[in-house]
Parts: structure tokens; C-alpha cells; sequence
């Protein structure tokens, strides 16, 4: 059975009372029971749809530009990353480990990037967070994790000495010779603790 609204008929004031024995006719509401979704609101399921599409673009072109990743254990939504160090950089020869973390409203929202492996760079902190832009105050949602990887990789080349994050690193750039040291120094370093 269909119940219509009639307009001529005001039943706001009366008053239901269900009994038992007689069935219940649900008037239709003019609001909704639940809230619609904000435009900014993403279900998981198309984040994940998401991510499984940038998994499969960076397993198809990523390793040819030295940039990997691939999510850790079962969540699609936590990633190991790779980066080799660009030719004629100080990074030359070296590959870098990352973490991604995703969140629930990628790609309206950047992920969490750090570095895993140790990395001497103006713009990386001892505990490997990294001060890029994207990853910040200029990120869009065109954007996607192959970019991310390979905006990583071109910092290690050219960093932003005018926000360092480690000023040390930042003070030595100039000297291409002691920066190159301090570099293998940190990273065979941190690849001796973590075997």
C-alpha cells in the first residue's frame, strides 16, 4: 500500500497511537533519516579504488623512473616506498626507503611521508619527516602517490635551503664535498643499524 501526502490535510496536530493489533502506515518525511553526505566526505571504498589504480600505474611506469611502492601487509591504505638517488645528485647510487600513510579522505587530504632510511638533506629531519610543499600547504587532489614519490626524488637534488628542517645540511649544500660525506656517512650508518 502507498501513502501520499495530501497538502489539504494537516495531520501535524493529531496525534498516533500504535496498538498492537493494528499495523503501522509510515507517512513519508520530507527530511531524510540520514544526513546527506558532505561533498568532502569519501567512503573508503573509492579511496581504495583509488589507490589500487596508482599501485597498478606505478608498477607499470615507477621502476623505469627509480621510484617504487607497494603496500605494507594488508592495508591498502599503508605503503613501503622507494627512491633512488637521481644521477649526477649526491644521492647518486643510493635508494631510500619511505613510509606512506594514506588517510581516509585521500586524495582530499595528503598522505603521511617519512623517510625510513636515514637521509642527510636541508630538508628532512632526524626522524625522516620531510618539509615539502605538496606534501602541505600546495597539495591537490591530482596529485597521486608516483607524483609524490618523484617530487621526493627531485628534492634530494635541489633542495629548499630557505626552510630547512635541518640546518646543518641546509649550512653545508655549498661545500659539495663535505655534504657528499656526511650523506654515505648517515646512510651507511643507518643502513648498518637497521640490519
Amino acid at each position: 500500500m502507498e501513502v501520499r501526502h495530501n497538502p489539504a490535510i494537516d495531520n501535524s496536530s493529531i496525534s498516533h497511537q500504535h496498538h498492537p493489533s493494528s499495523p503501522v502506515i509510515a507517512a513519508a518525511s520530507p527530511t531524510p533519516k540520514h544526513p546527506k553526505p558532505s561533498s568532502n566526505t569519501v567512503d573508503s571504498n573509492s579511496v581504495s579504488q583509488r589507490l589500487h589504480k596508482e599501485l597498478m600505474s606505478l608498477m607499470m611506469s615507477g621502476g623505469d623512473l627509480g621510484v617504487s611502492a607497494f603496500p605494507e601487509g594488508d592495508s591498502i591504505f599503508n605503503w613501503i616506498g622507494t627512491i633512488e638517488g637521481g644521477k649526477g645528485t649526491m644521492y647518486e647510487g643510493l635508494s631510500y626507503k619511505l613510509l606512506l600513510r594514506f588517510p581516509l579522505d585521500y586524495p582530499f587530504k595528503p598522505p603521511q611521508v617519512k623517510f625510513e632510511t636515514m637521509c642527510f638533506h636541508p630538508n628532512v629531519d632526524q626522524f625522516g619527516n620531510i618539509c615539502l610543499d605538496i606534501l602541505q600547504d600546495k597539495w591537490s587532489s591530482a596529485y597521486d602517490c608516483r607524483t609524490i614519490l618523484l617530487s621526493i626524488q627531485s628534492l634530494l637534488g635541489e633542495p629548499n635551503n630557505e626552510s630547512p628542517l635541518n640546518s646543518y645540511a641546509a649550512s653545508l649544500w655549498n661545500n659539495p664535498e663535505d655534504y657528499r660525506k656526511m650523506v654515505h656517512k648517515q646512510y651507511f650508518v643507518g643502513e648498518a643499524s637497521e640490519s
